[in-house]
């Protein structure tokens, strides 16, 4: 029963709440968009060069979905839900 107590001790965080302005200056706002914005582009130029010409491949045939899928792997990439790992 401690250890659940001491967990959910070390989960909370004390930290005063940051402001928008506050926020966007920070890394933790730039990071993950750099992140988006720079695999969006990887993206669309793999739809560009590399690309589907049947038509038939889900990701790559259209240049909407290859931007978001580069743009979700950027943010992947950039923001992990483990900061451990």
């Amino acid at each position: 029963m401690k250890k659940m107590e001491n967990m959910n001790k070390s989960c909370e965080s004390n930290k005063k709440q940051k402001s928008l302005k506050e926020f966007v200056k920070s890394s933790s706002f730039w990071k993950p968009a750099l992140g988006v914005v720079v695999g969006g582009m990887a993206g669309f130029a793999y739809y560009h060069f590399v690309g589907c010409s049947s038509g038939n491949c889900a990701i790559t045939s259209s240049p909407y979905m290859s931007t978001l899928m580069g743009g979700f792997w950027g943010l992947m990439f950039t923001n992990r839900p483990c900061k451990s790992c």
